[in-house]
């Protein structure tokens, strides 16, 4: 694992001292590493809403009723099972 020497504020550094003491991390690295992934996980989604975004964009206007969108939406969730 790759080593790095950062300067963290003191606010900062008395947050990841709490995190540390509550048990919830047992080291600094592991709340740093903590926090890196969420960012990283975060992008990704933001990274897919925009792509989803520009594609709907570049679609056109649909000629579909709202109700007709929202039935497509629930069927296809139900389909994937995220509904």
């Amino acid at each position: 694992m790759t080593r790095a020497s950062i300067s963290i504020s003191p606010p900062n550094d008395e947050w990841i001292q709490s995190q540390i003491e509550s048990k919830e991390f047992s080291s600094r690295s592991e709340v740093v590493n903590d926090l890196i992934r969420k960012a990283r996980k975060e992008q990704d989604e933001i990274e897919t809403i925009r792509a989803a975004l520009i594609e709907g964009e570049e679609s056109g206007t649909s000629t579909r009723t709202p109700d007709e969108i929202i039935n497509s939406v629930i069927e296809k969730r139900r389909k994937n099972g995220t509904l």
